[in-house]
């Protein structure tokens, strides 16, 4: 069979077969990865990661143990990789909705409700909060969740910090975003664990939007926030008895 109809069986591979000079065999390598970790993806989603076999993955994916093991060193390195394209997937949606968003209010606004449709999507919701932090261990958890939502994070509290008076350095910055950031997770959590998700992810746009509104109240007042270098501890005295 000549080359150029040969190319033609070959999917497209995003990344892969739009490179010039990629080979098919590269292009072969590349789809059967990506087809891997679409049927790892749904059968974790579907069925959890402890209830889902290597068997069934490389029998969806139509391929050999072997191209798994080409690919991957087993089922745990494969689920971070359904984990992190969750996880970037969640972060591009977010980043969309912040998107030509001057106001930081809107934009605050914005980001939390686009968070929230996420943590209601039944894979993130499997994959991200209900396995992530088991399967791959809580440290490393939160390395792949940091280096994605965590920086839409970052872009939505200096957005809102910027709006009023307030100067504050780079850790002062850092420390509302961390702190912001956990509530967020531990609201997405919530969500995704409650038997209804979408009574639950009102009641948390409720919570974080009241607290979203007294950071507005506050910038529109020109009330300073707390200087941290001024605060003082105070010793206790001894009391006489």
């Amino acid at each position: 069979m000549p080359r150029s109809s040969v190319s033609k069986l070959v999917p497209k591979v995003p990344g892969v077969s739009g490179v010039p000079g990629a080979t098919l065999r590269q292009q072969y390598s590349a789809s059967t990865k990506r087809g891997l970790v679409d049927v790892a993806e749904e059968l974790f989603t579907e069925h959890g990661y402890a209830a889902t076999s290597l068997d069934a993955i490389v029998s969806g994916a139509r391929v050999t143990k072997g191209a798994l093991y080409h690919h991957f060193s087993g089922k745990q390195a494969l689920f971070e990789a359904v984990f992190e394209r969750v996880e970037s997937d969640a972060s591009r949606a977010i980043q969309k909705a912040l998107k030509g968003k001057k106001d930081p209010w809107e934009k605050a606004r914005a980001g939390l409700e686009a968070f929230l449709a996420v943590v209601q999507e039944p894979r993130y919701r499997r994959i991200v909060v209900q396995e992530g932090p088991s399967v791959l261990g809580y440290e490393r958890f939160r390395e792949q969740e940091e280096r994605s939502t965590f920086a839409n994070v970052v872009d939505i509290v200096r957005a809102v910090l910027s709006a009023g008076t307030w100067e504050l350095d780079e850790p002062m910055i850092q420390t509302f975003a961390r702190i912001f950031f956990g509530a967020m997770s531990a609201a997405g959590e919530s969500v995704a664990s409650a038997d209804d998700a979408i009574v639950a992810a009102t009641r948390v746009e409720a919570a974080i939007g009241f607290i979203i509104a007294g950071f507005q109240s506050l910038a529109d007042a020109g009330v300073p926030l707390p200087d941290p270098g001024a605060a003082i501890l105070e010793v206790p005295t001894a009391v006489d008895e």
